[in-house]
């Protein structure tokens, strides 16, 4: 009888509510059923290979942190999210502040940076791969016209040399986003504070450490973490120019959980690994939320 003391027309509450219910439905069948079934998973020896399966407890988790080789893969992990975050970012704070000044021919360059950002990684990968290959890679061929080699190098197969191909690889895709959001920042810093620094005698870098930097010092850290989130789950472009390779030094948490499922069929232990990788997304995330929070 409620929803029909207004004449039979619903609340703005029950109208809500409605409206709510669709993204909450997809939000629990999409995102927390399979989350919460990761975790219940983790604790038992589930595998591709035997439809039957016991409940073991702590043992997946005892097995993953005592494997040396974990203590790898979430170093790489480490090193990939912060280089992958930082160059791009600075570059793309560089290309910003470029393309800020407005000079004839800068709208078509901001276009033509954001070209790559509507790539799929996939293709991102591939195309890298033919630069760094080791036979034919136009990298080699271009050091060698050069003088500076003579003989190929093996970008790819070298593991100290892999993950730097892979975080350029990153850089690379990752640039026109950090530049747009900082583009953006820029635009939306108060011309006549500016103004009035370089009317006191304030140099470029003056003005950009007195008056740019902390205007925009909350766009650069919510980006920063956006930016390093997005590459703690990054998967694509590793995957497709070295599969974590070589000798796993390429190998992230992302193609870990990919490789102990599908690889060793171990569903038990992947969901181990997920798990924890899940725990460090939600370290961040805390952080940007309390950011976003004290922000507004």
């Amino acid at each position: 009888m409620t929803g029909f003391r207004n004449g039979g027309r619903l609340t703005d509450r029950q109208v809500g509510v409605l409206l709510v219910l669709p993204g909450v439905a997809v939000f629990i069948a999409v995102i927390l059923y399979p989350f919460i079934s990761a975790i219940a998973m983790s604790f038992t020896d589930r595998s591709l290979l035997n439809p039957n399966y016991d409940v073991v407890g702590f043992e997946n988790y005892m097995k993953v942190f005592s494997d040396p080789y974990f203590l790898q893969t979430v170093w790489t992990t480490i090193v990939f999210v912060v280089f992958s975050t930082l160059v791009p970012f600075t570059l793309g704070l560089i290309w910003a502040i470029v393309l800020n000044q407005g000079f004839r021919g800068s709208e078509f360059l901001r276009g033509v940076t954001l070209v790559n950002w509507i790539i799929p990684g996939t293709a991102i990968g591939f195309l890298w791969s033919w630069i760094f290959n080791g036979q034919y890679g136009i990298l080699n061929a271009l050091l060698m016209k050069l003088g500076l080699i003579d003989q190929n190098l093996s970008f790819l197969g070298d593991t100290t040399s892999a993950l730097v191909c892979v975080i350029i690889a990153r850089s690379w895709q990752m640039l026109p986003w950090y530049m747009a959001f900082l583009l953006g920042g820029l635009q939306g810093v108060p011309l006549e504070r500016i103004e009035a620094a370089r009317i006191d005698g304030a140099n470029n870098l003056q003005v950009f450490r007195y008056i740019v930097i902390p205007g925009m010092r909350q766009i650069f850290f919510l980006v920063l973490i956006l930016g390093a989130i997005g590459n703690l789950q990054h998967f694509d472009i590793p995957w497709t120019m070295t599969q974590g390779g070589p000798a796993r030094a390429t190998t992230t948490l992302s193609i870990e959980v990919y490789r102990t499922a599908f690889k060793n069929w171990k569903l038990g232990q992947a969901a181990t690994v997920g798990t924890i990788w899940a725990i460090l997304l939600l370290v961040f995330s805390i952080v940007y939320l309390k950011q976003v929070k004290e922000s507004d």
